[in-house]
C-alpha cells in the first residue's frame, strides 16, 4: 500500500450523497423538530444505504431562516430538501429550491404550495374532504353541506369538497362561513336555520352530510346546538383529521358516530411502535410526516451519487400513516381510513383508500 510519512493512506471514500433536513431546531417548534429530526433519522436507519447521508439544518420556525437554511443546504451540495415544517417556511425555502431544480419535501398541509418539484406531504384538506365524499358517498349520501369558520383552512376544506362532489357528479355542496371568533351556540343555531327548509316553495333535497371544521371544545359545542336546534332531518356530523386526536368529543353525544378522515391505522401502529422502541416516546403526527419525507428522498437518492434525485412520482409507497403516491404536479394522494367517534380511540367504519386519479 502507497504510504506518506510511513503511515498507509486511507482508501479513497466514495462521494456521499446529502439529504438536507429543513427543520425548526431552535424556537417555538425545537420539540417538535428533534422528533422530526429522529423520525428522518428512524427513515434513514431502515431504507437509507451506504454513501447516503442527512443533514440536519435549523430553520428557527421563521421564513427568513427556512430559506436561509435552504440556500445553505443547496450550496453545501444537498440533492434532496426534507422539509420544511409551515406554510410561511415552504414558500420561502421554495424559491431557492426551484432556481436550483433541487426537489423540496415540505411538512406542510397546505395545497396551495404544491408546485412542480414541490410536493406537502401533510394530509391536506383537499385529500380529507375527498375520503369522506367517497365514503359516505358509497353509502347513499347525495348532498354535503360545510360549515367553517372564514379563513384559509375553511376556503381549503370549501375547495376539496366542492371538487369532490364535483367528480362524482353530485350536487355543489352548501357552504356556510361564519366569522372565526363567532360564539359556536349562536353559529351552529345560525347554520341550523340557513339548513332548514323554507317556509314556501319546493325544498331542496336535505343534506345527508354536514362537515364540522371545528375541534376540540368548539366542536363539541357545535354539534350540541345543532343537536338542540331542531333540525329535521338532522344530517350525520363529520369532521376534519384535527378529530383523530381528540379522544374527548366522545363526550358530546350528539359526536357519537360522527365520521372523520386519518391515515391508515395498522401502517400508524406500526411506526408509532418502531419510532417509541428507537427514542422511548409516542411521536407526534407530524412526525410521521416527516418518516415518510425522509424516505422518499432516501429513495430518491439511493445508489446514484452524481446522477439528478429520481423522486419515485407515480409509484406507490408505504409511509408513516400508509400508502401514498407523488404526482407529476406537486400533488400528493394518500390512502385515507374513515373512522366514527367513539369512546377511548376512534372507531374504523372503511378502511384506508387510495383514491382515483381523479383529484391529483
Amino acid at each position: 500500500m502507497p504510504q506518506a510519512g510511513g503511515l498507509p493512506l486511507a482508501p479513497a471514500q466514495p462521494p456521499r450523497t446529502k439529504v438536507a433536513l429543513l427543520l425548526p431546531l431552535t424556537g417555538g417548534n425545537a420539540q417538535l423538530g428533534q422528533q422530526m429530526l429522529n423520525a428522518a433519522q428512524l427513515a434513514l436507519f431502515e431504507q437509507g444505504a451506504p454513501g447516503f447521508e442527512f443533514v440536519p439544518r435549523d430553520t428557527g420556525g421563521t421564513a427568513a431562516g427556512a430559506a436561509e437554511a435552504a440556500r445553505g443546504a443547496i450550496a453545501g451540495g444537498a440533492r434532496v430538501l426534507v422539509g420544511p415544517l409551515t406554510t410561511g417556511e415552504t414558500a420561502a425555502a421554495a424559491a431557492p429550491a426551484r432556481a436550483a431544480s433541487v426537489p423540496m419535501l415540505p411538512f406542510t398541509n397546505d395545497s396551495n404550495q404544491a408546485a412542480p418539484l414541490v410536493w406537502p406531504l401533510g394530509i391536506t384538506p383537499g385529500q380529507q374532504m375527498r375520503r369522506l365524499v367517497a365514503g359516505a358517498h358509497a353509502q347513499g349520501a347525495q348532498r354535503f353541506a360545510l360549515a367553517a369558520p372564514s379563513g384559509a383552512f375553511g376556503q381549503q376544506l370549501a375547495a376539496g369538497l366542492r371538487s369532490a362532489a364535483s367528480d362524482l357528479g353530485l350536487p355543489a355542496p352548501v357552504i356556510l362561513n361564519y366569522p372565526g371568533a363567532a360564539q359556536p351556540a349562536l353559529a351552529a343555531k345560525d347554520i341550523a336555520t340557513r339548513l332548514a327548509p323554507p317556509a314556501e316553495g319546493t325544498p331542496p333535497p336535505p343534506v345527508d352530510m354536514l362537515i364540522l371544521a371545528e375541534g376540540g371544545t368548539r366542536a363539541r359545542e357545535f354539534a350540541a346546538a345543532l343537536a338542540g336546534a331542531g333540525l329535521t332531518p338532522m344530517p350525520k356530523l363529520a369532521g376534519s383529521l384535527l378529530w383523530a386526536s381528540e379522544a374527548g368529543l366522545a363526550q358530546e353525544p350528539a359526536l357519537a358516530g360522527a365520521w372523520y378522515p386519518a391515515g391508515d391505522p395498522a401502517a400508524r401502529a406500526q411506526f408509532d411502535s418502531r419510532y417509541a422502541s428507537a427514542f422511548g416516546e409516542r411521536p407526534s403526527r407530524v412526525a410521521g410526516v416527516a418518516y415518510d419525507a425522509a424516505a422518499l428522498a432516501a429513495r430518491a437518492v439511493r445508489g446514484q451519487p452524481d446522477a439528478v434525485p429520481q423522486m419515485p412520482v407515480g409509484e406507490l409507497v408505504l409511509g408513516a400513516d400508509g400508502a401514498l403516491r407523488l404526482g407529476p404536479n406537486g400533488q400528493v394522494q394518500r390512502a385515507l381510513a374513515v373512522f366514527q367517534v367513539a369512546p377511548g380511540e376512534g372507531q374504523v367504519v372503511q378502511p384506508a383508500d387510495m383514491p382515483g386519479s381523479v383529484g391529483y
